[in-house]
């Protein structure tokens, strides 16, 4: 009997999923909203998993990480939304492709960091393609995203950003450039240095 092929696992987990919403009170009766905390606790989860470095947590973690994908396009898919988890599939796969041409097409790219500005040429000129307007910095951005990552952001989008001034905010954003300019991720090593403090 050969292995099974990768990705094969996920076609039982949606099939697990859609018995569950047709079969299970609780699971069928969840809405987007209903499960907003719980992505986010997963979120948060897989984080801490990966920072703890067990790769064998990391792997539980993504997994239910991976159910509330799989969950929210159940929904979607049950309510008449217009999309399901094959969507969700080829809206990244194309994704993916698009913006890797260094990959998929005839680009020239070769360095992390051209590679990262061909993403963002490709990203701004679909965003130009469909109309939308000039975009602001902090498009795209999730403003539930914690300040430090916001910063990190902002500042990969906006280098030369002025962080002057002697208030708290103005230091600490200086901090956030500060470490990405030695390639640290503030975020990261902020919740780092507190766990470890606290082991």
């Amino acid at each position: 009997m050969s292995d099974p092929r990768p990705g094969e696992r996920l076609l039982d987990l949606v099939a697990v999923m859609a018995r569950l919403r047709a079969e299970c009170a609780w699971t069928g009766q969840q809405t987007h909203e209903s499960l907003s905390r719980y992505l986010l606790e997963e979120t948060y989860e897989t984080l801490e998993a990966l920072d703890d470095g067990d790769t064998d947590l990391l792997r539980e973690e993504l997994g239910d990480l991976l159910m509330q994908v799989v969950f929210h396009a159940a929904v979607a898919a049950d309510t008449g939304e217009g999309w399901d988890v094959d969507d969700v599939a080829a809206g990244i796969t194309d994704k993916l492709v698009r913006r890797n041409p260094h990959v998929f097409a005839d680009g020239t790219a070769r360095t992390p960091e051209e590679i990262d500005a061909a993403w963002q040429a490709v990203k701004a000129q679909e965003k130009a393609a469909s109309g939308a307007r000039e975009a602001h910095p902090l498009d795209g951005i999730a403003r539930d995203l914690p300040a430090l990552a916001t910063a990190r952001k902002a500042l990969d989008r906006v280098p030369d950003l002025d962080t002057s001034g002697d208030d708290l905010g103005s230091r600490l954003l200086r901090l956030v450039a500060e470490a990405r300019e030695q390639g640290v991720d503030a975020e990261e090593a902020l919740r780092r240095a507190v766990r470890d403090r606290l082991a």
